[in-house]
């Protein structure tokens, strides 16, 4: 695992500064701390930041073919590599090293751009052609690993983070306005578009392509639900899936480091855990997280009983609302994008216990619920949508049934319900809030200043879900909900978290539950063998039934419990209230303070909004890093203020990593 970054120049004769692709290398050395280098030539530059996991004597970056004319930086892990290599041997292509990097350079000197498609694994890669002066940059399928981009117009930078392609001072930092409004709206940024105008995120499944200054985006995959007609028998399918879990997690065990397992103490976990432990002799690490205070939810019992049943040295760590609060400007400078995601500082620490163990691998159970069904939402809705059909015409009779049944004592979830019986699945499924759109728009009314409104003007009706949701009507209402969160909520959000998180501590984490192999099998699945009535990723769950224990199988889905909320309102509220009221918050053009304060006191009065909160926050910090933190910048405004503040604090040799608050 690595960091890479780089920058084309349009104009072939303008060189790329050293100087400033030290810089780029410099802020992302905690993706790749073993090894740093650098390619330039004419109108090109590659830089690389080296985590070593494969070929550690040998497997140095940038890399070429043999006669110099093909160069890649490249960040993850392609799993099929030996197969590939094999095949490549048998066409007469000579190698140098066992890694995966050297099989990507020959499979494009034999089929070109097209050598994307062969890869199975995560990865993002630059590959530049001195011949053909041809820039080809590529994302895995499904956006395991981050790659950013920014035409300048005279150029094209990348990089595996943001604040990279920042240290470029060509890089216009004209905050994105729309994606705060789209943040408040889904808690994330689905789609391409980051917090600055110029920068984007290369889509999952895509390359881009630049020749001649031209530059072109593609796709090479995307997830198509088709019932297979090989799955008519519910039994056929488990052992089908058992021995594909058997030969991926296989796969994703390749590394000549220790590897280890995050537990969260759920079924996703557990099941990686269950086949990791077959394809070694040696003893598997297993970490987990737990957080301090008796009245918090607790998964670490049940990890430990995960890591009896199947033998593992278990570590564990306690986070403390100290801990929380004192991560939360780091939180903003790894994470680079607005995203509600508090377990994400949970897994920092227990990424960097596993580091302090001697593991600089991880696999995690990440990706099963989206695969399979998992989610309560997901039965939820999908038991709401054929209510609504066998209701028909009476949808009234459904609405006030609803609405009795969530006035009942344990049933308060339900009310929600009731205000979505009239609604499209496309209306409400907006976000993975629990907030009902009614009350999303109230809250945007209330919050945002006049300024700010007028700003967005009707930005705000562009909603990436609604569009895929549109394209999706031969699907079945499961089938489209795993599709906009394959192709949203985990790229954008799960998987953000993921890569940055652990790269912040330079440890690799694997998710062999999102090979795309596994995808494609779930994707071809009838609904009901992943949801049916009340049972939740039902096929996954009977393929691992019996071997993982029956406690774990059966226990109801609590997520990742972090207790935020209680504590942004314990002795932290001093923080969140002088950050976000502060006179020079950076969201004061956005957000109206007199609506903010009001929120905190309900926040401090009854623990309510806590998303918001935390939201806010989030926001609020990422400005103060990226940006001079004046409401003016924000605005579009003092831009000339912007540039300076960030070409001194952005780009300064690597130093911001030890202190990264404020910018």
């Amino acid at each position: 695992m690595c960091g890479i970054c780089g920058k084309l120049n349009f104009d072939r004769h303008e060189p790329v500064s050293s100087a400033l692709l030290g810089k780029m290398m410099d802020l992302i050395r905690h993706r790749g701390p073993d090894g740093v280098g650098e390619y330039r030539s004419g109108p090109i530059g590659l830089g690389h930041r080296r985590l070593s996991i494969i070929d550690l004597n040998t497997g140095d970056q940038p890399m070429c073919n043999e006669d110099g004319t093909v160069w890649i930086v490249y960040n993850g892990e392609v799993y099929n590599f030996p197969e590939l290599r094999t095949d490549l041997q048998a066409r007469g292509h000579k190698f140098k090293s066992t890694t995966d990097t050297e099989v990507i350079i020959h499979l494009y000197e034999e089929i070109g751009e097209d050598c994307v498609s062969k890869l199975r694994g995560m990865f993002a890669f630059a590959l530049w052609d001195e011949r053909n002066q041809f820039l080809l940059l590529a994302r895995d399928r499904v956006g395991i690993k981050p790659l950013y981009y920014a035409n300048t117009g005279k150029a094209l930078l990348f990089a595996s983070e943001m604040k990279s392609l920042l240290a470029d001072k060509s890089v216009a930092r004209d905050i994105n306005l729309k994606a705060i409004d789209r943040f408040i709206t889904y808690y994330y940024l689905p789609g391409n578009e980051t917090l600055f105008e110029s920068i984007y995120k290369l889509d999952p499944g895509h390359y881009l392509t630049v020749k001649n200054g031209q530059v072109t985006i593609k796709d090479y995959w995307d997830l198509h639900f088709e019932i297979s007609l090989r799955w008519t028998n519910f039994h056929v399918a488990v052992e089908a899936l058992q021995q594909l879990l058997r030969q991926t997690v296989k796969d994703h065990m390749i590394s000549d480091v220790p590897v280890g397992v995050l537990l969260s103490g759920g079924v996703d976990s557990t099941g990686v855990l269950r086949y990791a432990v077959e394809q070694t002799d040696k003893r598997i690490h297993t970490f987990t997280v737990g957080f301090s205070g008796e009245e918090f939810a607790d998964e670490r019992p049940q990890a430990r009983l995960a890591a009896k049943r199947f033998g593992t040295e278990h570590h564990e760590i306690t986070m403390t609302a100290e801990d929380f609060l004192s991560f939360l400007p780091k939180y903003a400078w790894h994470m680079e994008e607005p995203i509600f995601e508090p377990p994400a500082v949970a897994l920092y620490y227990v990424s960097r216990l596993a580091r302090e163990a001697g593991v600089k691998v991880l696999l995690s159970g990440e990706g099963g619920d989206e695969a399979f069904g998992g989610y309560q939402t997901y039965r939820n809705i999908l038991l709401l949508e054929r209510l609504k059909t066998l209701f028909g015409s009476t949808k009234g009779l459904l609405r006030g049934g609803l609405q009795t049944l969530g006035a009942a004592p344990g049933w308060k979830r339900v009310r929600k319900y009731s205000g979505l019986v009239d609604l499209s699945m496309s209306e409400y499924y907006l976000s993975r809030t629990a907030m009902p759109n009614s009350d999303l728009i109230r809250l945007k009314n209330s919050l945002y200043t006049l300024e700010f409104a007028e700003a967005l003007g009707d930005e705000k009706s562009d909603l990436p879900t609604r569009t895929l949701f549109s394209r999706l009507d031969h699907c079945s209402p499961l089938d489209a909900m795993l599709y906009v969160d394959t192709k949203t909520w985990l790229p954008d959000d799960l998987l953000v978290k993921a890569d940055k998180m652990t790269m912040a501590t330079s440890v690799e984490l694997r998710v062999p539950l999102l090979d795309f192999q596994v995808l494609e099998f779930a994707a071809s699945l009838p609904t009901e063998f992943k949801v049916r009535g009340w049972a939740t990723k039902r096929i996954l769950k009977a393929a691992l039934q019996d071997s993982i224990p029956r406690e774990i199988i059966s226990r109801k889905k609590t997520g990742f419990p972090v207790p935020y909320g209680k504590w942004l309102n314990g002795d932290s509220r001093g923080f969140v209230a002088d950050t976000l009221l502060s006179q020079g918050a950076a969201t004061s053009f956005c957000f109206s303070k007199g609506k903010v304060s009001e929120l905190l006191k309900r926040h401090q009065q009854n623990g309510g909004r806590s998303r918001e909160v935390f939201c806010l926050l989030v926001l609020e910090l990422l400005l103060q890093q990226f940006t001079c933190a004046s409401p003016e910048c924000v605005q579009g405004r003092g831009r000339g203020c912007r540039d300076r503040i960030n070409h001194e604090r952005i780009g300064n040799g690597g130093k911001r990593e030890e202190n990264p608050r404020p910018l």
